[in-house]
């Protein structure tokens, strides 16, 4: 727990250099090369002891650091430090072993979100139901032909028939996470709007891009490199 709270108030602190315009402005300049106070001054139009308080700012929440110039020992440059930045990256969930995906009936958002996974991340996953239809919806179907996904119109299946002691089950709809309050319990909630309800392509697309979004924000906590 120390350690966690550790890495919070590092974040935070970052985030908090950076909630400055001016300071995320130098933050960009710095990005793709190094700059003296001076050339950062010019750059962005700035009085160079703004400056002067919002690097030393920036260098507080180890987000720039300061070197001397090889050829005049007079000049500093200024350097980002991407490590840092990388620090307010999604957090890792351990201990994962497979993804499964669970809604009501299996017919729709599970089984994009499991077949995104795959394709996406090229791991394993599965889906399930907790009141499993006897065939996946056509306009889920289609909508995963549409999108080149892998999907087997027949395979719906319920939770305790797929669920393993150390899979991530992220629930994709409302009443699956409201119902999944044994054994099988759901780490994540993903409230996305059911499209059957509606029943239009527009609704499966709707769907279908929501779950995509999640997909790919979720697997660099899971996965090193994140979507492949």
């Amino acid at each position: 727990m120390d350690a966690e709270l550790s890495s919070l108030a590092r974040r935070a602190r970052i985030h908090a250099a950076l909630g400055d315009p001016a300071r995320l402005a130098i933050v960009d300049a710095l990005t793709l090369g190094d700059a003296s106070p001076g050339e950062i001054a010019h750059a962005l139009d700035m009085p160079t002891n703004l400056v002067a308080h919002h690097v030393k700012v920036l260098t507080d929440a180890g987000l720039v650091t300061k070197g001397r110039s090889e050829g005049d020992r007079r000049r500093t440059y200024l350097r980002l430090r991407p490590e840092t930045l990388a620090a307010l990256v999604t957090p890792r969930l351990p201990g994962v072993g497979r993804v499964v995906f669970v809604c009501t009936h299996n017919s729709a958002r599970s089984q994009l979100a499991a077949a995104l996974w795959k394709q996406r991340t090229r791991s394993d996953a599965a889906c399930a139901g907790t009141k499993p239809a006897s065939r996946v919806h056509p306009r889920a179907v289609a909508v995963a032909h549409r999108h080149h996904l892998a999907l087997d119109p027949a395979g719906t299946a319920h939770v305790t028939d797929v669920v393993r002691d150390d899979d991530l089950v992220i629930a994709v709809c409302d009443n699956a996470h409201e119902e999944l309050t044994g054994p099988v319990r759901p780490r994540l909630h993903w409230s996305v709007p059911d499209p059957v309800r509606v029943d239009t392509d527009e609704a499966f697309e709707t769907a279908y891009a929501d779950l995509a979004d999640r997909v790919d924000r979720l697997a660099p906590a899971i996965l090193p490199g994140g979507p492949r």
